[in-house]
C-alpha cells in the first residue's frame, strides 16, 4: 500500500428516521440560546415550524437563502445575526440553505446544526462556494464545517423525484472526483466506491416508488459518504466546470452537475485507471461514464446544458474561464479537448466509452 495522508473532520452525525425530533436536544447540548433558523424563501413555512419546534431558544428566521450563496444575501443575513445577537445556526433544507449557514459561520464562527432534505452532501464539508460579481469562489476553513448533522430519512420522503435524481447524481460527482483526487487515499476511496454503489442502486427505486424508505435511507447514507469524500480531498475538472457554469451563467446546481459528470469522467478516464476500476465495480459496468449518462437520462434528468439555459457562446467562453484559474486534474487541460467536452454537454451527446 502506498503512503497517504487522511484528514478526518470532526462532526457529530445523527442518522435515522424521525431524528429531527432531537433538534431541540442538540441546540441545548451546544448551549445555544439565540438560534437563527436559515431557509430559502420557498421554505419559509417550514422554517417557522422548525422555530416552533426549537422553542424559546430560537431567536429568529432568515428565509432568504439562494442558490450559489451570493455574498449580498449573506450580508443581509449578517445584519439579522448582529441585530438579534444570534449565537447559533440551524439550517434545514438543501445546498442553498446549508451554504448560507456556512457563509455566516465563516464570518462569525457560530456553531451550526444542519438537517439536509436533499442528497447534496455539502453539510459534511469545510468547503464553501460563494458567488460575487458573476464568479464563484471556493473556500475551505474549519469554521465552515457544521458541528452537528441530523440525517432524518423522513425529511427526504417528499423530495420530488426529479430533484432526488439530480441531487443524487450531484452527490455521486463528489465521490467520483474523490477517487481521482490528488489527495486520494484508500479510506476515502473505499467510502467513495460504497457511496456510488448505494446511490446508483437507490435512485431507480426512488424513481418508481418515491416513498420507499429503504431506498431513501440508502441514498441518504450514500450522500453522507459522498460529502465526507468531498470534504476530505481536493476537487478537479468536474467541479471547476460546474462552479464556472453556476457562478458565471447562473445554471441550476444539481442539474448542472448531473449533465457535466459523464463528460468530465470520460475526459479523465485514461488518466485515472484505478478510478475507472472502482466505478466499474460500483456500477457493474464496463463503461462508467456512459452508464452514468444513461442512468440520469432514463430517470428523467436533463442532459443538455442548452436546455438548462446555457447560451451557445458559452461553449467557447467556458474553456478560457477554466484555464484562467484551473483546478488540479489527473488529465492535462487542453483547450480543444475542453471545448469538445463543453460542446458535448451543451448538446447532450452521450460520452464515448472510457
Amino acid at each position: 500500500m502506498r503512503d497517504f495522508v487522511y484528514n478526518a473532520h470532526p462532526a457529530r452525525v445523527i442518522f435515522g428516521s424521525g431524528t429531527l425530533a432531537r433538534l431541540p436536544e442538540e441546540v441545548e447540548r451546544l448551549g445555544l440560546s439565540r438560534v437563527l433558523v436559515v431557509a430559502t424563501p420557498e421554505q419559509d413555512a417550514d422554517a417557522r415550524r422548525i422555530k416552533d419546534r426549537i422553542g424559546e431558544r430560537a431567536a429568529g428566521i432568515f428565509a432568504g437563502a439562494r442558490m450559489h450563496t451570493p455574498t449580498d444575501v449573506t450580508a443581509k443575513a449578517m445584519e439579522v445575526v448582529t441585530a438579534e445577537r444570534i449565537d447559533g445556526l440551524v439550517a434545514v433544507g438543501g445546498g442553498s440553505t446549508t451554504g448560507l449557514a456556512k457563509a455566516i459561520a465563516l464570518r462569525t464562527d457560530l456553531p451550526q446544526i444542519v438537517a439536509p432534505t436533499t442528497y447534496a452532501g455539502s453539510e459534511m464539508t469545510p468547503i464553501l462556494g460563494e458567488t460575487e460579481n458573476g464568479r464563484k469562489v471556493t473556500k475551505s476553513d474549519p469554521r465552515i464545517l457544521p458541528e452537528v448533522v441530523i440525517y432524518d430519512v423522513d425529511l427526504t420522503l417528499t423530495l420530488p423525484v426529479a430533484m432526488s435524481v439530480t441531487s443524487g447524481m450531484n452527490a455521486i460527482a463528489h465521490a467520483v472526483e474523490a477517487l481521482y483526487a490528488r489527495e486520494a487515499n484508500p479510506i476515502v476511496s473505499m467510502m467513495a466506491e460504497r457511496a456510488v454503489a448505494a446511490i446508483a442502486a437507490a435512485l431507480p427505486i426512488i424513481h418508481d416508488r418515491p416513498d420507499d424508505r429503504d431506498a431513501r435511507s440508502e441514498a441518504l447514507f450514500g450522500a453522507w459518504l459522498c460529502g465526507v469524500c468531498l470534504g476530505s480531498v481536493g476537487m478537479a475538472l468536474h467541479h471547476k466546470i460546474c462552479h464556472t457554469l453556476g457562478g458565471t451563467y447562473n445554471l441550476p446546481h444539481a442539474e448542472t452537475h448531473t449533465a457535466v459528470l459523464p463528460h468530465a469522467l470520460a475526459y479523465n478516464a485514461d488518466a485515472a485507471p484505478e478510478t475507472m476500476q472502482a466505478l466499474r465495480r460500483a456500477l457493474s459496468t464496463e463503461d462508467p461514464a456512459g452508464t452514468l449518462f444513461d442512468l440520469s437520462r432514463t430517470l428523467g434528468a436533463t442532459m443538455a446544458l442548452e436546455r438548462l439555459g446555457l447560451l451557445e457562446r458559452a461553449v467557447d467562453e467556458v474553456p478560457d474561464l477554466i484555464l484562467a484559474n484551473p483546478y488540479w486534474n489527473p488529465a492535462a487541460l487542453d483547450r480543444y479537448a475542453l471545448r469538445r467536452l463543453v460542446a458535448n454537454a451543451f448538446s447532450g451527446h452521450r460520452p464515448s466509452a472510457g
